[in-house]
């Protein structure tokens, strides 16, 4: 088992690979060339860069990306896609993805790029907190320790 970080906008990398460190499991970082960094990370993480066209860190994740991995993405396609392999996917707000909730996800995404692409706008994200970062590494302990 290794856990996989769509990388490029993730907010809890570091969370992710200290936890990773005590558990002894092997993290992979997966961003596009745009988001190319020079800070050294331990042993135990390997960080892939892919070109930066649209969509080419999920396709790098998907093809390394195995059954009982875990996969850290705020992507709900990609969540999607990882699901069908059997995969953990945690969002970095600190829920699980799973088969109940997905579609309803990919459904609110659908309908915010409609109300966008006829010309109104739509609500961003909220900021992510102090909590939301302790909300996301209970949540992966919680899962780590399955």
């Amino acid at each position: 088992m290794k856990i996989m970080i769509d990388s490029d906008a993730s907010p809890v990398k570091d969370i992710v690979i200290d936890e990773a460190k005590k558990h002894g499991l092997k993290v992979v970082l997966v961003a596009s060339y745009a988001h190319y960094s020079t800070k050294i990370h331990p042993a135990h993480v390997e960080t892939i860069y892919v070109d930066s066209a649209k969509e080419a860190a999920d396709y790098r994740i998907m093809q390394l990306l195995q059954k009982d991995d875990i996969l850290i993405t705020q992507d709900y396609g990609l969540a999607s896609l990882a699901l069908g392999k059997k995969a953990t996917v945690l969002h970095h707000k600190g829920f699980e993805y799973n088969n109940d909730n997905i579609a309803n996800l990919l459904e609110s995404r659908y309908i915010s790029a409609k109300i966008r692409k006829s010309g109104k706008r739509t609500k961003g994200p909220k900021p992510f907190t102090i909590e939301d970062a302790e909300t996301f590494r209970r949540l992966l302990n919680h899962t780590l320790a399955k």
